[in-house]
């Protein structure tokens, strides 16, 4: 490897959006994210819809609850 050229692996702290704090190794010092294992539905196992920039009212509004009907029955 070339010397000079890579950054700075340093100790990190992470906070989460919903208080929890841990830390890793980064290049960067600090950083802020939106999920972590203390709140992520995957490891709590709760369900907890995450929205991000209203993505999910427009996807209700563009492919809302349309009525579907099966032509199972109609033999």
């Amino acid at each position: 490897m070339k010397a000079g050229i890579h950054p700075n692996y340093v100790d990190t702290k992470v906070t989460c959006s919903c208080g929890n704090t841990f830390t890793t190794k980064s290049t960067k010092p600090e950083m802020h994210v939106d999920l972590c294992n203390e709140c992520h539905p995957f490891f709590t196992g709760r369900q907890k819809l995450v929205d991000t920039g209203g993505r999910v009212e427009r996807f209700q509004k563009r492919y809302g609850r349309k009525s579907f009907t099966s032509n199972t029955d109609a033999e």
